[in-house]
């Protein structure tokens, strides 16, 4: 019994163990996407590594520098240290060695639609076209024309031909941009293309101005960078990759050299290799082993993989030299340090949002439907899966459900293009019952006018209520209402309190409840606590600090009065925030200025309110009103870091206690 029990036991763990491994095996890095909000957040694994390829045949690696897959399914490795081009199975099979004999150092190689392989050898200083079989069609020297460069020299590293055989050519130390080959005459120099540009900070222009020319030919050369690696796709886009070039480090090149892409903070750090899918999708390798996959638009759909932590395991890399994608999806992924080719095949999640992408893009809206609502069941907060199926719904013109997907993936251009659809009905709709309600309002406006004697007669009688009502004389009549707050006792604490209420009041639904397209924080996330405390160490520390500078400077004012008059200077603030959250409820992108203007006007009437008010409360000249402004902003600050030092340390004493508790606590038990 108990050797049956042991071998029971033995067995468990050995299964424990084979399954442990497994897992692990699988996927050994993390997936991110980003959000519609541009945070970075975990997803669903999108590819899975699947193999490696170590040799080609029974031959190993020995300097792999360039990877391309022909139209046969083949890899064509370029090897610099064996000089030469590998052409291998995807399982690693040999199918014949090219350039035996005729390649030095191949850095590149590219396989064109036509089957010609090109390969960028840069020792032999020539780009070398062979056909499938491994005969040699041509070769390709320096350009003899002089826009080239007589003293430029030609070490190309990286190329690729589109349809008619005009090639792209990187070339090692050569700064001027992509030099562009016709195969006519043996190589025509067609010019430099996608040239990348730098630009000088307002610091190096104002050296420039100053410094002798000595002292400029000393300083480092502002040059631009040599794009690092490059891809041909279908239509004849070009796609580069460069290091160093911290703003756009990836860039899609049309026929005439300008940059389709915008600028997007998730590009890689260190782009090393990119290539396109059938989907339209580009994909950039990062020299540390990190895939940036992005839709045709630029917009970042997953970044996955990683650098190799010693464990030796399969789609962790030390050096990514060149990235490639086969008909069927699967990446491939060449570590010239670890001289091996990673493989990763695409997870269900992936292909189906992947035959989303191809059938939008064929205009086949209402098809791509369906993938996407199973990508969405798998992961309802995939942002671009969203964003995808409100552009679905717009195309269909069910602009309610298109407004819906667009408002969770936080989409606001495609959010103002429903918004204007449904606006638009609406409006159709309802146009003959806004003219009567309008008419209704005309009529009850004039009403109240001819009321309003009475009305006025019943203010008077309520002390409180003409206060709040002086309010808005003093937001038209800052001079008087000032002469009025100070010498008349048109103002009181009550009616201060509430118009701050007010303030904070409508300042909370502004941030919380105005319309989607100007909304400034995350759905859901609600810190009301925070805000309105806020408001009032602000509001109350400001008027404090300014009370405490005009008193030494000799100001007439009291702590009353100062906070009244304040708080009346918030009153446009309260008059005309309501109708711009209202508005913005109702406005789309191209009619947003209305908000950004009405803004505008709502600050500067305060900021006019409370300079006046500080002049003609205290009777200050307009040098005297300055100087208490600059005071009370050093005051301010001085205030903000003696709280910062109290903070500090109050958590430092706080933390010291709580060191000592547990230690107590440890030693009574102990």
């Amino acid at each position: 019994m108990k050797k049956k029990i042991k071998a029971m036991l033995l067995i468990i763990m050995c299964l424990c163990i084979a399954f442990g491994s497994v897992s692990s095996a699988e996927t050994p890095y993390k997936t991110y996407t980003v959000d519609g909000y541009g945070y970075v957040l975990e997803t669903q694994s999108a590819y899975d590594p699947l193999s490696a390829i170590t040799k080609v045949g029974e031959t190993s690696f020995v300097t792999p520098m360039d990877m391309s897959i022909g139209n046969d399914g083949y890899l064509y490795i370029a090897d610099s240290g064996a000089h030469v081009v590998m052409v291998s199975t995807i399982e690693g099979d040999e199918v014949r060695m090219i350039g035996e004999g005729t390649l030095q150092t191949p850095m590149g190689v590219f396989v064109s639609e036509d089957n010609k392989v090109y390969v960028a050898d840069r020792d032999a200083k020539k780009v070398f076209v062979f056909d499938t079989q491994g005969s040699l069609l041509n070769e390709y020297g320096k350009p003899e024309s002089p826009i080239y460069g007589n003293s430029m020299d030609f070490k190309p590293v990286k190329v690729v031909a589109n349809a008619t055989g005009t090639m792209y050519i990187i070339c090692e130390g050569n700064m001027n941009g992509i030099v562009q080959l016709s195969p006519v005459d043996g190589g025509s120099f067609l010019g430099y293309f996608g040239t990348n540009y730098t630009s000088l900070s307002p610091f190096q222009m104002l050296q420039r101005l100053i410094l002798t020319d000595a002292q400029r030919a000393q300083m480092l050369s502002n040059i631009p960078s040599t794009p690092t690696n490059l891809h041909i796709d279908e239509q004849g886009l070009i796609y580069t990759v460069t290091q160093g070039d911290t703003e756009m480090s990836l860039k899609k090149l049309n026929i005439a050299g300008s940059n389709m892409l915008d600028s997007d903070p998730y590009y890689a750090d260190l782009p090393a290799a990119v290539t396109t899918g059938k989907y339209r999708n580009m994909l950039v390798a990062d020299s540390d082993g990190y895939i940036y996959e992005y839709n045709e638009e630029g917009e970042l759909l997953f970044m996955f993989g990683g650098r190799d932590d010693g464990r030796q395991r399969i789609g962790l890399c030390n050096k990514v030299e060149a990235i490639a994608v086969d008909d069927n999806d699967r990446i491939y992924l060449l570590d010239s340090d670890k001289r091996q080719i990673h493989i990763f095949e695409p997870t269900e999640f992936t292909n189906l949002l992947h035959e989303a992408l191809y059938l939008f893009s064929k205009g086949r809206y209402t098809e791509s439907k369906e993938p996407l609502e199973k990508v969405l069941q798998m992961n309802s907060m995939f942002d671009y899966a969203n964003q995808a199926m409100g552009h679905a719904y717009l195309q269909e013109e069910n602009y309610t459900e298109a407004l819906k997907y667009f408002k969770l993936a936080k989409s606001s251009d495609g959010y103002s293009d429903a918004f204007w659809e449904v606006r638009n009905i609406w409006i159709r709709k309802y146009l003959f019952t806004a003219v009567v309600l309008i008419v209704i309002i005309a009529v009850a406006i004039s009403f109240y006018k001819k009321r309003k004697r009475k009305k006025h007669g019943i203010v008077r009688k309520v002390p409180l209520l003409q206060q709040l009502g002086y309010a808005l004389f003093f937001m038209r009549h800052p001079i008087d209402g000032c002469y009025g707050v100070k010498r008349e006792g048109r103002s009181g604490i009550a009616c201060a309190n509430i118009l701050l209420a007010a303030y904070i009041l409508i300042a909370v639904i502004e941030k919380y409840f105005s319309g989607f397209l100007v909304k400034t924080v995350r759905e859901g996330r609600y810190d009301i606590i925070s805000d309105v405390g806020t408001v009032l160490v602000i509001f109350i520390g400001l008027t404090l600090c300014n009370y405490l500078v005009v008193t030494i400077n000799e100001g007439e004012a009291f702590f009353k009065d100062l906070y009244c008059a304040y708080a009346y200077c918030l009153t446009p603030f309260i008059v005309i925030k309501p109708f711009v959250i209202i508005l913005s409820n109702v406005l789309t992108y191209n009619e947003v200025f209305l908000i950004t203007f009405a803004n505008i006007i709502v600050i500067v009437w305060m900021a006019v309110l409370v300079l006046i008010s500080l002049k003609e409360i205290n009777n200050f000249t307009v040098k005297e009103t300055a100087k208490a402004l600059g005071l009370t902003a050093f005051t301010v600050l001085i205030l903000s870091l003696l709280i910062c030092i109290i903070y500090v340390l109050f958590s430092q004493v706080i933390d010291f206690v709580v060191t000592v508790v547990r230690e107590v606590v440890y030693r009574i038990g102990s």
